[in-house]
C-alpha cells in the first residue's frame, strides 16, 4: 500500500506587524543560532562554523554584510556560548551558501558589545499550535452564529464555524472536496463557503446527515423544522446569503443540491412460476416505479454511469416534452411518453456524449429501432441507453 505524506498548511497571522523594512518589503529578524543548547557542537559539529562580518557596512536597519569566507578587515562571528555550551547554527554551511546568503542573512550588534548572525523573516504565516485556546473556537461561538442566522437558538451545541474554517485552512487546497459524515447543523458547509470567499477557493462540500426528528416541544419544531436536515439546509442558505452580502465584489458560489438515499427506481420483477399470468407481461411493460419523477430517473442514471451529481443541469422544453441537459450536452435525457421524431432529432443534433430514454417512451420496437437509426445518422458517437 502507498503511504500518504500529508503536512498541514500554514495559517495567516492576523495583524502581522514588521519591525523593519527594506526595498523588498517588511521583515523581522530571527537569530540564526539554535537557542536550544541540546543541539551543540558535540552532537551537531557540522552546524558550528564561522561567519565573517564587515563592520563598515552597517545599513539603516542596523545590519552588516557577512561572508562565509575570511576576508581582510572582517570580524569572525561564531555561535554564542550559552550555559557553558558551544551552541550551533540552525543551518549547515553548504546549505546556506546556496540560498543567496548576502541577501537574507546578515550580522547585527548584540547586547554584549559583540555581533550576532540574523535572518530576515518575511513570512505572514505560521504553524498552528497544538492547543487551540482562542475564544473564537469554543462552542459558544457556534451557538452565537446560529442565533445570528436564525434569530433563535435552534440547535444544541453546534460547532464554531471559525473552528471548522481553521481545520479546512490547515488541511485543504482550493479545489478540494470536503466530506462531513455527521453534518448536524451544516457548520462545515458554512465554513467552506466562508473560506472560499476569503481566499478565492473553489472547494465543494458533501454534507451527510440522518433525518433525525426534532422534539415537537422545541422552538425549532414550532418554527417548521421537522428534522435536523431541514435546519442544516436553511443554515446553508442563510449563511451563503450573508457571506455574499458581506463580499459584494466577489463571485461566490453558494448553490447546493439536496439528495435523499432511496432504493432503486425499478420494480422487483422476481416471480415464481405459480405467480405468472397472461396479463403479467402487460403489467411489466414499464418496470419503473409509479412514484418516480424525471429527476429520480435522471440522477439514478447519473449514479449508474458514475457522472458527478454536482454538474450543471438545465431543462429545455421541446414540442411540449421536457429535455434534461447535463454539463453542456455531456448527457441528455428525455423521460416523456410518446416522444416524437422531432424531439429525438433535436437531441441527436446536440451531439451528446450519452442520451437516455424510457423504454415506454416508444410505442413499438420498430419505433425504438428508428430512434437508434436517427442517432447513427446524425450523431454516431452518442451512446444511447434505454431504461
Amino acid at each position: 500500500s502507498k503511504s500518504l505524506n500529508k503536512s498541514l498548511n500554514l495559517i495567516k497571522e492576523k495583524n502581522k506587524i514588521f519591525q523593519y523594512e527594506d526595498e523588498i518589503g517588511g521583515f523581522n529578524l530571527m537569530e540564526l543560532r539554535n537557542r536550544n543548547v541540546k543541539f551543540n557542537i558535540s552532537n551537531r559539529p557540522n552546524l558550528c562554523y564561522p561567519f565573517y562580518l564587515d563592520p563598515n557596512t552597517k545599513d539603516s536597519n542596523g545590519l552588516y554584510k557577512i561572508s562565509l569566507e575570511e576576508q581582510q578587515g572582517y570580524i569572525k562571528v561564531m555561535p554564542a556560548i550559552s550555559q557553558g555550551v558551544q551552541t550551533v547554527w540552525r543551518w549547515g554551511k553548504e546549505e546556506k551558501s546556496r540560498k543567496s546568503l548576502n541577501i537574507e542573512i546578515f550580522g547585527k550588534d548584540n547586547q554584549n558589545g559583540g555581533y550576532m548572525i540574523v535572518q530576515k523573516y518575511r513570512k505572514t504565516t505560521k504553524m498552528q499550535r497544538s492547543i487551540w485556546d482562542e475564544k473564537e473556537f469554543v462552542n459558544e461561538r457556534g451557538t452565537e452564529t446560529i442565533k445570528e442566522l436564525f434569530h433563535n437558538n435552534y440547535f444544541d451545541y453546534p460547532k464554531s464555524p471559525f473552528l471548522l474554517r481553521r481545520i479546512l485552512e490547515l488541511n485543504s487546497q482550493n479545489n478540494d472536496l470536503i466530506l462531513d459524515f455527521f453534518s448536524g447543523s451544516a457548520t462545515t458547509a458554512h465554513a467552506c463557503i466562508q473560506l472560499n470567499a476569503e481566499d478565492g477557493g473553489n472547494r465543494k462540500f458533501i454534507m451527510i446527515q440522518l433525518p433525525e426528528t426534532i422534539d415537537e416541544t422545541s422552538e425549532a419544531y414550532k418554527a417548521g423544522y421537522k428534522n435536523i436536515c431541514e435546519i442544516g439546509k436553511e443554515r446553508i442558505r442563510r449563511a451563503g446569503k450573508k457571506i455574499k452580502e458581506e463580499n459584494p465584489d466577489k463571485k461566490i458560489d453558494i448553490g447546493f443540491r439536496v439528495f435523499k438515499v432511496d432504493d432503486t427506481n425499478m420494480k422487483d420483477i422476481y416471480y415464481s412460476p405459480k405467480n405468472y399470468s397472461q396479463n403479467l407481461l402487460d403489467q411489466l411493460e414499464s418496470n419503473i416505479k409509479e412514484d418516480r419523477t424525471d429527476e429520480d430517473l435522471l440522477y439514478g442514471v447519473l449514479l449508474g454511469w458514475g457522472v458527478e451529481l454536482s454538474l450543471p443541469h438545465r431543462v429545455e422544453t421541446v414540442e411540449g416534452k421536457k429535455v434534461h441537459i447535463i454539463n453542456d450536452n455531456d448527457l441528455i435525457a428525455c423521460f416523456e411518453d410518446e416522444i416524437p421524431d422531432i424531439v429525438v432529432r433535436y437531441i441527436a443534433n446536440l451531439k451528446p456524449t450519452r442520451a437516455v430514454f424510457k423504454d415506454s417512451s416508444f410505442k413499438t420496437d420498430d419505433y425504438k429501432i428508428n430512434v437508434e437509426e436517427i442517432f447513427k445518422l446524425i450523431s454516431p458517437d452518442t451512446t444511447v441507453k434505454v431504461i
